[in-house]
């Protein structure tokens, strides 16, 4: 579907595009799939002139009806990223899928941030090792990532560390507006430095601090949608894979069962592809099992966190 650039998207001239591509908008795909009224505030252009560069935009890429057969040849484009553990990605159907947002859901110490370190390592490798050979896009909103452990994770699977971690692009997200605005930089940034794995670890850390109460739940839900779609059409427009991580919370009405239950409520929910709950076992050993997917049936499995990263559990 790439190809075009902005310039070919008709009626789009040099001070257009100029605007268009100052304000992220570097391809025509990232204009197609842009509601109108935020291509429109982001840009300074009139909603009028927004929707018709829009409109213009998507009969440039042929994005209208088509067939089952034919998004079914789109989707082979898809690749799969492997996280290091058989366990893993034999749970996910061959590791983590590009196109796709995947949400890593569990309380403090399942291993979230631990996986999202080693998918850092596996990103570079060549795809024939299952891997995407481009660089990574690292979003801390609760400073989790340890360069060192990146470090002995890639000098563990015989990856030179230094050149790892030159390939990994980090920000330190230091509340929610931030890490917003970060996302939407974002296109540019993926398409020139061929990024293949964006990683938020966590996704909804600073939405839950600063929107407090019943009274600002409906806004707190309306930037998170909003936000969580964004990461969405970058990993549909790039081809790359998205992985978010997500808290937990207690719900006290809950006398049986698992008391605690995915933050973010509905809109995380909806907008997340699959996701992934891990839970802590004994010693070392953490369970991951698929809660939601359109694709994944639901089933567990087990894995371990060692020294030299997330592994599968010795028999």
């Amino acid at each position: 579907m790439q190809g075009f650039k902005v310039r070919d998207i008709d009626g789009v001239g040099e001070s257009t595009e100029a605007k268009l591509v100052e304000k992220g908008f570097t391809s025509v795909e990232s204009i197609a799939v842009t509601p109108v009224r935020e291509l429109a505030e982001k840009t300074g252009l009139n909603e009028e002139k927004a929707m018709t560069i829009s409109r213009k935009a998507r009969d440039l890429l042929g994005l209208s009806f088509i067939t089952a057969m034919e998004l079914y040849e789109r989707r082979k484009s898809s690749r799969r990223l492997t996280i290091g553990s058989r366990s893993l990605d034999g749970l996910l159907g061959g590791g983590i899928e590009t196109q796709t947002v995947v949400e890593l859901i569990g309380e403090f110490g399942a291993g979230k941030s631990q996986i999202c370190m080693q998918l850092c390592v596996t990103e570079q490798l060549p795809p024939e090792e299952g891997g995407l050979g481009g660089k990574v896009l690292f979003l801390d909103t609760e400073g989790t990532f340890y360069p060192r452990r990146v470090y002995d994770i890639a000098q563990a699977r015989g990856l030179d560390p230094d050149s790892v971690l030159q390939n990994i692009i980090y920000a330190r997200c230091y509340n929610s507006d931030h890490q917003i605005l970060l996302v939407e930089r974002a296109s540019k940034l993926v398409e020139d430095e061929n990024i293949k794995l964006i990683v938020v670890d966590s996704l909804i850390s600073h939405f839950r601090g600063e929107y407090i109460g019943r009274e600002s739940l409906a806004e707190r839900q309306q930037r998170l949608n909003k936000h969580i779609h964004e990461l969405l059409r970058l990993a549909e427009i790039y081809n790359c894979a998205v992985v978010v991580t997500n808290q937990i919370q207690s719900n006290p009405a809950a006398f049986f069962g698992d008391p605690n239950r995915p933050a973010g409520g509905n809109i995380v929910a909806h907008a997340s592809t699959h996701r992934v709950y891990l839970r802590k076992s004994k010693a070392n050993v953490r369970i991951a099992r698929i809660i939601d997917s359109p694709s994944l049936p639901e089933n567990a499995t087990t894995f371990q966190i060692t020294a030299n990263g997330v592994d599968d559990v010795e028999e």
